[in-house]
């Protein structure tokens, strides 16, 4: 599926101009980096998101044991960090860079949010490689939805959201290219 034109997504924007609540934003964006083993070498990862997020990052545990890779359940692998609101919108803006804001189709779930990769971390503009911490790859998943999702999350009152307030892909990808200057091929 290649998106070239814009005019394919004037019908969103007029639905999302008239209703504010149909109208989607970025619900929030994890920055993973997995390591695989722990130690210094996970610190250091930390030491990446933390750099180009702002925040402190947490660690991620294995789930079980894999001998071939000497990983054992229960020991520390990766490192993520999860950004909302306007810090979610900059920090996404910098690692789109860094992919020269293109990204597939295939990247997209039927729910709108869409997820990709970046080989190094040096390519995000403002990142500088330090010989002291080294070179890492990561993955960006970025969530969207439309306002009025709090309910589903919410202590008191949980309620389920009905299917047409959901997104879909193509609102996603409408979303992408029209609020993030996102190239979707």
């Amino acid at each position: 599926m290649s998106v070239t034109g814009l005019e394919k997504f004037e019908s969103f924007d007029k639905l999302w101009s008239r209703n504010p609540m149909l109208r989607p934003r970025i619900g929030h964006v994890v920055l993973n980096i997995c390591v695989g083993s722990g130690g210094e070498e996970l610190q250091r990862a930390a030491k990446v998101l933390e750099e180009l997020s702002g925040q402190k990052p947490s660690f991620r545990n294995a789930k079980r044991t894999i001998k071939e890779f000497g990983i054992r359940k229960g020991l520390p692998i990766a490192v993520m960090v999860t950004l909302r609101g306007r810090k979610a919108y900059d920090v996404l803006n910098r690692v789109a860079e860094a992919i020269e804001r293109t990204i597939k189709a295939s990247s997209f779930d039927e729910l709108g949010n869409f997820a990709f990769g970046i080989k190094e971390h040096i390519d995000i503009p403002g990142m500088k490689y330090r010989s002291d911490v080294g070179v890492f790859g990561m993955d960006i998943i970025v969530s969207l939805e439309r306002p009025g999702m709090r309910i589903t999350r919410r202590r008191i009152k949980k309620s389920k959201v009905p299917k047409r307030h959901r997104l879909t892909r193509e609102e996603g990808i409408a979303f992408a290219v029209r609020h993030l200057n996102l190239k979707v091929i």
